[in-house]
């Protein structure tokens, strides 16, 4: 997977400004996914695919209309746009000032460098992992659509959690009959990149076997059969659980024969006091 990493990054390099990549067709040559390839790439990097090109074509032009380049929309067209105005916007949002201000006056400029992967043997955080087959299911409960977050906790998760009453709580506990058993976190409807802020579905709630009635005032995620790795955890919360996100990419997908496959990530609560938590990380993966 670093390898197939770093052939990305040189492809990257290697396209035109104004070319578009096909990601789909180089993840199937290295005998991936174009799924699996973003979210290591997301995780790996700290921002999706689509900035990083976007970053590397903006230093780019960054570097013309420092040098003087005679014409904004010659530039715009070079590094695939079709206008000033949406060439400027992606401009700002990269360098913090206009085309015209970086021609006329040099900078400042942020410059993205090119990416270099490299793998970490050094396993310095223990992986307690269980490859499990699980059937067809239901994941059921109250869903609400909020912003993603990767540092911290997401308020937006814990007003919705709040908002749910105490005997509610109890029903749902009480409705579980499949596993993962207990109180669940599912996060589902996100690109396999997507970038912080970008909208996702998070439900709180149990699973189901596929057979068992589903309560009309709940929302319900059906999920076909497959093979799933749990990730155990046990610590501070939210770091504990977010730090094994990160080594999950970083230690754990690099060197064991499995990738992801699309789907929602859930996470089993054992134990939870607000600060502290005991829990397990489901991942939907398949045989690499």
């Amino acid at each position: 997977m670093i390898g197939t990493l770093n052939a990305l990054v040189d492809l990257v390099e290697a396209a035109g400004t104004d070319e578009e990549i096909d990601v789909a067709a180089f993840a199937r040559e290295h005998g991936s996914t174009e799924y699996h390839l973003r979210r290591m790439f997301s995780a790996l990097a700290g921002m999706p695919l689509s900035e990083y090109v976007r970053r590397r074509r903006m230093t780019h032009a960054g570097t013309e209309l420092a040098a003087g380049a005679s014409s904004l929309l010659d530039v715009a067209v070079r590094h695939g746009y079709g206008s000033v105005e949406a060439f400027g916007r992606a401009f700002r949002a990269v360098h913090g000032i206009g085309p015209a201000d970086a021609r006329r006056e040099g900078g400042p400029l942020r410059t993205q460098p090119t990416l270099r992967f490299r793998l970490s043997v050094e396993g310095s955080i223990p992986m307690d992992v269980t490859i499990t087959h699980q059937p067809a299911l239901v994941l059921v409960g109250h869903a609400a659509e909020v912003p993603l977050i990767h540092e911290g906790v997401n308020p937006h998760i814990q007003a919705h959690i709040a908002a749910i009453p105490p005997e509610e709580h109890a029903r749902l506990k009480a409705l579980a009959d499949a596993e993962p058993s207990g109180t669940l976190a599912v996060t589902a409807d996100i690109e396999a990149d997507a970038p912080e802020g970008a909208l996702l579905t998070y439900l709180h709630g149990v699973a189901l076997q596929r057979t068992t009635p589903i309560p009309d005032d709940l929302d319900a995620l059906r999920l076909e059969g497959g093979s799933w790795a749990v990730f155990a955890a046990r610590g501070p919360f939210p770091e504990t659980l977010q730090n094994l996100w990160a080594a999950t990419a970083t230690e754990w997908f690099p060197s064991n024969p499995w990738r992801l496959r699309p789907g929602p990530s859930i996470v089993r609560y054992l134990e939870f006091t607000g600060d502290f938590a005991s829990c397990e990380l489901w991942l939907p993966v398949e045989r690499a």
